[in-house]
């Protein structure tokens, strides 16, 4: 048996399984939220596109990790499929970036 434990200001608290879940499916689109945000705010035309694809690369693995995280504590596959699409939706458009910048150094 696997025991969940918080280190918080008021001491230490126990988490079931529920909650875990329910903490690694949410946080598993916070990468997804970065990444949009990382998009709009830097939009400039001298930006190091290899880094970004990197910092998204990362962040989209992390997502999919929490995403598959949440299903095995609890295997509730709402957070699961939700993450998993949206990380891997962003992994995609990465994917297509690195691609682009590829064939424009031809």
């Amino acid at each position: 048996m696997v025991k969940f434990v918080c280190l918080c200001k008021g001491g230490i608290y126990n988490l079931d399984k529920r909650r875990v879940s329910t903490i690694l499916g949410f946080t598993s689109l916070v990468p997804v939220i970065i990444s949009i945000i990382d998009v709009y705010v830097r939009k400039r035309p001298i930006s190091n596109v290899y880094w970004d694809i990197t910092i998204y690369s990362v962040l989209s693995i992390i997502g999919i990790a929490l995403a598959i995280g949440s299903w095995v504590t609890k295997r509730r596959k709402i957070p699961l499929i939700i993450g998993l699409l949206a990380n891997i939706f962003v992994l995609a458009c990465t994917f297509l970036l690195l691609f682009a910048m590829g064939m424009s150094e031809q």
